[in-house]
């Protein structure tokens, strides 16, 4: 699961035998998608994973606590992997900026890993575009530090979700547009059918210049598994390319 979940997020190498991979494992990642479409899950599978690799703590940011946990695998539900992840619930914009601007103060380890879910809550405080980049440029100063912090060249990965509008919404659009100049690489998500005791969903990769366009099936079984497997590409399939400056969804 380790490396199909690195694969979905292009964390570590998407790169076949032999070949080289381009894109860094700590390049900040977008994730896109409409309500349900799995943002949240792939959030909680990818700092569940990171606890388990030996690496520092997960700090997982939303603007509420989560009515339930995503269904996971009773291996990755392991007592020491959710003890590594710090959920912090900063209730407004102001209080995020703040959480933020004092991480140089926080002690003890630093993350190997920064998530925050929910980005549209935050921005739709001040749809100002001023607001929008001040966040993403303040994410990625963070996670630079923490990955100052964190040393050994591993560094500290950095994924936000943010949830699209459907198409015509200019403010969206242009908050989107900004937000893609600080965030090249973006994962869009979208619902696929379910087969029984099953939710799906598609994912498209585009990894901004860093490596090549992927996109593969996730499913996550009633178990909890998820398993990851190429999308069965056909010749005009199109219908998930990424979003345009219109910002509607994939």
């Amino acid at each position: 699961m380790a490396e199909t979940l690195r694969r979905v997020l292009n964390w570590g190498s998407a790169a076949g035998p032999g070949e080289e991979n381009t894109f860094e494992a700590e390049s900040p990642l977008l994730l896109l998608g409409g309500p349900g479409s799995g943002k949240t899950a792939l959030l909680f599978a990818a700092a569940l994973e990171t606890a388990g690799e030996g690496r520092g703590p997960v700090l997982f940011l939303t603007r509420r606590p989560l009515q339930s946990l995503p269904r996971v695998t009773g291996a990755a539900l392991e007592p020491l992997r959710l003890q590594k992840i710090r959920f912090q619930y900063p209730p407004s914009t102001r209080e995020l900026l703040r959480l933020l601007c004092s991480a140089h103060e926080t002690r003890g380890p630093a993350p190997s890993l920064l998530l925050l879910d929910g980005l549209e809550e935050y921005l739709a405080e001040d749809p100002g575009s001023q607001e929008a980049a001040y966040l993403a440029a303040l994410l990625l100063d963070t996670a630079a530090h923490f990955s100052h912090r964190v040393g050994s060249g591993r560094g500290c990965g950095l994924i936000v979700a943010l949830q699209t509008q459907e198409e015509g919404d200019s403010g969206t659009a242009l908050q989107l547009a900004l937000l893609q100049r600080y965030f090249p690489a973006q994962c869009w998500l979208q619902p696929d059918a379910p087969g029984p005791g099953q939710h799906c969903l598609r994912a498209c990769l585009e990894p901004g210049g860093l490596g090549p366009r992927a996109e593969w099936q996730v499913t996550f079984r009633q178990n909890g598994e998820m398993t990851v497997t190429p999308w069965p590409t056909q010749a005009g399939d199109t219908s998930l390319n990424k979003g345009s400056s219109s910002g509607g969804q994939p």
